[in-house]
């Protein structure tokens, strides 16, 4: 992929700019150059194109007309594109570091969510050519293998079934997930993911300076007179400078900062911080008096998967007992949003989905299937282990009253609805998860004020092609592109749906006003069409003849 842009007198103006280098940003990158992505061909196509791609195209083809010779064409590096990332010039930099902050050893997704867009099993595939099998760790409860048979003739004859035990309402008692894709609910590793990504990384060329380490602070769309008095372009307005751009993709994630819920008087930003904002753990003022053997009490807010990963590494790491709150009742499932959206039948939902055309309906369905919080059975498991050892305390159904902060004790009074009697806390961890608003976000603003849109529930009412508006090449992929993209937007499964979207948009529309060749599938190649058989054989002949 090129990132030397398209020079106009002294300005760079690159077709498209990525903002974000996580999951999404990555999956969108390496899309753009993926010419037979798996979501529209199959491994034997793709098997087949990427040979006569590799093979078929290298030689010459001399033009008896013209008595000149054609050569072989690059198969990518038609786009100019630029990634910005204000945590790091590298790919994954805030995923691995939150990774490795957390200690966190397993993902919570399955082996074919992830960035790959050649390959849903590529990661299965990896792991099997890297013998390293042992970094897998299976997802249970899901397949069925843990139900008896005795059980499921047992629920079957009841007549009414409950989906998240895993069966349809019903008196056919089906499973959600098919048996015969049991290999692929492991989840990998942490290390193994992030080899398999670096991997990906490798085979698109995508580390050859394209990540730059800039936070965004504007972005604006319009005429740029130095640039051209008739096609609107991007101005993306950095810490570090300025870019323009024909495309901007925005893959921020929830895209917000995090926050602190206020209870009762804002307190003093000292002894609590969000789980997303730890610098060290435990925190300096808990770790000194751990090394002087004084009892030490956290408190983790939150009943997410997050907060059960703080409350596990806070046992771990040796404080005296961990306070566990949350609002809501526990929630464990395997994945945050609901199984019926992860299995085989999953596109009964996704129908529904997307037959709605109203947005404040596919906003209650994404609320209705993420259900708030909820931590996987493994992680369960690990905090009965601690409950049941003393070390933690756990509290549903509660919320947080009042808190004051004592400075000469640098402790915590903590009051909860209904009252916990807390002890006096020496930190607190809010792991309530990131608001994701996008009217908030201030390097839209002027955007927003230009070209406005509606939005339901701080999601932007974007169009089919995540873009957005008509006219407005904003593309939008993860979290705030739900309302297009179904519930598991913010994972890395709405990652890799988003950018096979994202990707053919932004392909048609820098190929529309650059004049230049839309090379995804080949089809505008008249020499790859004729040696892959696509279409009408004879009028890439005939084409390639009078060229």
């Amino acid at each position: 992929m090129a990132n030397d842009g398209i020079i106009s007198g002294v300005t760079v103006v690159h077709d498209v700019i990525i903002i974000g280098a996580g999951p999404a940003g990555l999956a969108v990158a390496a899309r753009l150059c993926e010419h037979t992505p798996s979501a529209i061909f199959t491994d034997e196509e793709h098997r087949r194109y990427h040979w006569i791609r590799k093979n078929g195209t290298k030689t010459t083809i001399l033009n008896q007309r013209k008595n000149t010779i054609k050569p072989a064409e690059s198969s990518c590096g038609n786009i100019s594109t630029l990634v910005l990332d204000a945590t790091a010039a590298t790919w994954m930099a805030k995923w691995n570091m939150l990774l490795e902050k957390f200690e966190i050893e397993y993902l919570r997704s399955p082996m074919f969510f992830h960035p790959d867009p050649g390959d849903r099993d590529g990661l299965l595939a990896f792991t099997y050519e890297q013998d390293r099998e042992q970094d897998l760790q299976e997802i249970s409860n899901c397949v069925g293998k843990e139900v008896s048979k005795h059980h499921k003739k047992r629920k079957a004859s009841k007549g009414n079934i409950h989906r998240k035990e895993g069966f349809w309402r019903g008196p056919a008692s089906r499973l959600e997930i098919d048996e015969r894709d049991r290999k692929d609910y492991y989840s990998p590793s942490t290390a193994l993911f992030s080899a398999y990504c670096d991997c990906v990384v490798q085979r698109y060329k995508l580390n050859k300076n394209l990540v730059r380490q800039e936070g965004v602070q504007d972005i604006d769309f319009g005429i740029v007179k130095q640039i051209s008095d008739v096609d609107d372009v991007f101005t993306v307005t950095t810490n570090k400078g300025v870019h323009h751009a024909r495309a901007v993709v925005l893959a921020v994630g929830a895209g917000n900062a995090p926050s602190i819920p206020d209870a009762g008087l804002t307190p003093p930003m000292v002894g609590q911080c969000h789980a997303m904002q730890i610098k060290e753990f435990p925190d300096p003022s808990v770790h000194v008096k751990m090394r002087a053997k004084k009892e030490t009490n956290v408190l983790v807010v939150g009943g997410g998967l997050t907060s059960a990963q703080v409350a596990d590494l806070a046992v771990s790491k040796g404080v005296t007992r961990v306070w566990h709150v949350m609002r809501s009742e526990l929630k464990v499932k395997p994945f945050d949003v609901d199984l019926a959206w992860v299995g085989k039948f999953r596109n009964i939902e996704q129908s529904a989905f997307w037959s709605s055309d109203c947005f404040e309906a596919r906003l209650q369905q994404i609320q209705a299937a993420r259900g708030g919080g909820s931590m996987t059975p493994t992680y369960h498991t690990i905090l009965k282990k601690h409950m049941g050892a003393g070390r933690l305390i756990l509290h549903t159904k509660t919320n947080l009253k009042e808190r004051t902060y004592d400075s000469a004790t640098q402790t915590w009074q903590v009051s909860t609805f209904p009252n916990r009697n807390l002890p006096p806390i020496d930190y607190i961890y809010f792991a309530t998860g990131i608001a994701t608003d996008y009217s908030t976000l201030p390097y839209l603003q002027t955007l927003r004020a230009k070209h406005p849109i509606s939005d339901a529930g701080g999601l932007p009412s974007l169009n089919e092609d995540l873009m957005w508006k008509d006219g407005v090449p904003l593309f939008v992929t993860g979290r705030l592109a739900g309302l297009q993209l179904e519930p598991s937007a913010g994972n890395l499964a709405g990652a890799r749906v988003g950018a096979e979207r994202v990707a053919w948009s932004v392909q048609d529309f820098v190929g529309q006003n650059t004049g230049a060749k839309r090379k995804d599938s080949g089809q505008d190649d008249p020499l790859y069409t004729w040696s892959a058989g696509i279409g009408n054989r004879y009028e890439g002949l005939q084409e390639d003849s009078t060229a």
